[in-house]
């Protein structure tokens, strides 16, 4: 096990050591972890999880056909940048600014979560505009700026940073009485008003089957990259009211799970 503890230059740093040793299968959590061991091992079989985007990240020649020394589970995460925002106009009365919280640090992933935003917001016919942190340091600053120029909720993109620095945030978004949107159900239970994604330990459970083969003699660019089939809608309800947000019933109706 290694773990960079969200600092990017470890993660390579980290790759690069574990693919020195003789390892019959590597296997790496989300997108710059899977970018690192990409660039580490060109030989040694790669299970990448929960990955935004692998073709984008060019990690595989397609979904089907990888074609490499990589396969794995996709997160779908650059696809699901636009639910969220769907998500805040259904549950902000008048929704007209929206930040979109990126971690700049991954500029492949940052770039295609940035072009998601856009798009959203030209068509929903909302103002989606990129707030940028590298790191944990930098959250209280971006929270500060997202309150101080009048955002009314804040979307933000699937990354390791924004999952291991989901209370922090939840709470400095609170403070401010901003909405937040999140991706996971631990950032749900942390305090953000509502969450949309994959079961997240769905996918991790899914990634022993893939090892499982490739232990038993199959080959990675043989197996296409899985993506999830099932969402989860969570709706924190303790946060909306501290939030003086009544959320429709429509919405209520189709969450998952939710914490009254």
């Amino acid at each position: 096990m290694r773990f960079p503890a969200e600092q990017y230059e470890r993660f390579f740093q980290l790759a690069n050591e574990l693919a020195r040793q003789n390892l019959d299968v590597l296997v790496s959590a989300a997108g710059i972890a899977a970018v690192a061991c990409h660039r580490a091992t060109t030989t040694i079989p790669i299970v990448s999880v929960n990955v935004p985007d692998p073709v984008g990240r060019k990690l595989v020649a397609s979904l089907n056909r990888p074609g490499g020394n990589l396969t794995g589970l996709s997160n779908m995460a650059v696809e699901l940048a636009r639910k969220r925002i769907e998500l805040a106009k259904e549950m902000i009365k008048d929704l007209s600014r929206v930040a979109l919280l990126v971690n700049t640090a991954d500029e492949i992933g940052s770039r295609a979560y940035i072009a998601q935003g856009d798009a959203a917001g030209s068509e929903l016919g909302v103002t989606v505009l990129p707030v940028g942190v590298r790191g944990a340091n930098d959250l209280e600053g971006a929270i500060s700026k997202i309150a101080t120029d009048n955002f009314q909720a804040i979307s933000v993109t699937h990354d390791g940073l924004f999952y291991v620095q989901r209370k922090r945030l939840a709470d400095l978004a609170l403070e401010k009485q901003i909405p937040t949107f999140g991706f996971a159900s631990e950032q749900w239970q942390a305090g953000m008003l509502a969450t949309y994604g994959p079961n997240v330990p769905a996918l991790y459970r899914r990634a022993g089957a893939f090892i499982d083969k490739i232990l038993k003699g199959e080959k990675p660019a043989d197996l296409p990259v899985e993506q999830p089939t099932k969402f989860e809608l969570l709706i924190n309800l303790k946060t909306a009211k501290a939030l003086g947000i009544m959320v429709p019933p429509t919405v209520l109706s189709r969450a998952d799970d939710v914490i009254g």
